[in-house]
């Protein structure tokens, strides 16, 4: 078989062969924050005109799971083919550093899109979300997961030993994730931090993808377009540029 494909195949079959753990239990974690931050703000908050706090809460944590699960397959399996040594027999066969990267981003893609349609779905036992932009879902659904699976390449490449992946994921990814507005809108924070809260991409992709569910958003959709496919764009080309020079692979 060809080498992309390949490859391709192995990064999906990594993640399946262990769903219970990739796939399920990401989602119930979102569905244990679905219960108990609804349970507690649904009388208190409400973000939208004539939307629940439940139903707002849906689409943030569907696309806080899509993005730290695509963020945790290409990254987890690049550290675990480093650690173990088997990664020379990616590096060995004529691969391309396209295809290797395509591979990856693809599969990470699968695994986040998988993990966030099946929060999804769960969520629909306890409320009922609209959709109203399927398309504008899908667009930042993949723009999202793709730029987590470049920062998972990013960040798998330039550790060492799990616990600088652990470093990464705590002060990078897991913060710029709960800052984005997964649980609140930025209009109901202090001036300062609805400022601040534009210099986080994570912001537009969340805002984004709700706008395709409720027609409504802190920024105009078109922005949040323009920065997530700008930010997709810029890491992509830096991480096809690491794996052209082989940055902490081909030592």
């Amino acid at each position: 078989m060809p080498g992309f494909p390949t490859l391709f195949y192995k990064e999906l079959l990594r993640f399946w062969k262990v769903s219970f753990q990739t796939i399920l239990a990401p989602m119930l974690t979102a569905l244990l924050y679905l219960l108990i931050f609804s349970h507690v703000l649904e009388e208190h908050v409400q973000v939208y005109d004539g939307v629940s706090y439940t139903a707002f809460l849906v689409p943030g944590l569907a696309m806080m799971a899509v993005l730290q699960n695509a963020f945790a397959n290409s990254s987890s399996s690049l550290i675990q083919s480093k650690i173990t040594g088997n990664i020379i027999f990616m590096l060995l066969p004529p691969l391309s550093h396209g295809e290797f990267f395509l591979a990856y981003i693809l599969a990470a893609i699968v695994r986040g899109l998988v993990v966030g349609l099946g929060v999804f779905a769960m969520t629909l036992w306890f409320v009922a979300v609209p959709l109203k932009y399927p398309l504008c879902v899908l667009l930042f659904a993949l723009l999202g997961s793709g730029i987590l699976g470049a920062m998972g390449i990013i960040a798998g490449i330039w550790a060492d030993k799990f616990d600088q992946l652990a470093a990464f994921q705590n002060f990078i990814i897991i913060p710029l994730t709960f800052l984005s507005g997964v649980f609140y809108s930025i209009h109901s924070l202090p001036q300062f931090w609805q400022v601040a809260s534009h210099f986080n991409p994570f912001f537009y992709m969340i805002d984004g993808f709700r706008y395709g569910f409720f027609g409504v958003s802190d920024v105009a959709p078109g922005l949040s377009i323009a920065v997530v496919a700008s930010c997709f764009l810029a890491l992509s080309l830096f991480t096809l540029w690491l794996l052209k020079i082989g940055y902490k692979l081909r030592y």
